[in-house]
């Protein structure tokens, strides 16, 4: 692994352990060289994703530009990570097992929208503003109202109960 602060090419591995939810292994690594700390994290990777644009152009599958998107979306909103991190894990997940290897970009931005559904509200309608390239006050006005007509997820129904009013 090359070091991120020299570019050293032979880091020592000084510690190794599972995430919480075991998907994938952290590891603390030294460069030898410089001194350098850094942490990396290893992942399955059931098979190469290939994302399909709009365009029709090609490109490989991100899965930091998707947890940077959905951080976007999350911003300044009380979510804690590791149940953002399982949201991001079950994406790709469905993504790996669902298509056979190319993905449109419409495909991806469904599944974002159904994951922050289910974890925030106002992510939700943050990240739909943005993907679904709203262009006046009444697009919001329509997907609130979606989301004031559906019945709410028993989850997010006991988190705001357990929540202390401020």
């Amino acid at each position: 692994m090359r070091c991120p602060y020299c570019g050293g090419l032979d880091t020592q591995v000084k510690d190794s352990r599972p995430t919480e939810d075991s998907s994938s292994i952290r590891r603390r690594r030294v460069c030898p060289d410089c001194g350098g700390r850094f942490t990396t994290f290893e992942r399955v990777q059931l098979r190469e994703l290939m994302v399909v644009k709009k365009s029709g152009r090609r490109t490989p599958f991100d899965r930091e530009k998707l947890v940077r998107s959905v951080q976007v979306a999350l911003r300044k909103r009380s979510v804690a990570p590791d149940r953002v991190e399982r949201m991001v894990n079950g994406i790709v997940r469905q993504l790996e097992s669902q298509s056979d290897g190319d993905i449109p970009t419409e495909r991806i931005g469904e599944l974002v929208m159904e994951g922050l559904k289910a974890l925030d509200d106002v992510a939700y309608v943050r990240f739909a503003s943005v993907y679904r390239n709203f262009r006046e006050a009444r697009d919001f006005n329509t997907i609130v109202g979606e989301l004031e007509s559906e019945p709410e997820p028993a989850e997010r129904s006991r988190q705001r109960k357990e929540t202390p009013a401020q």
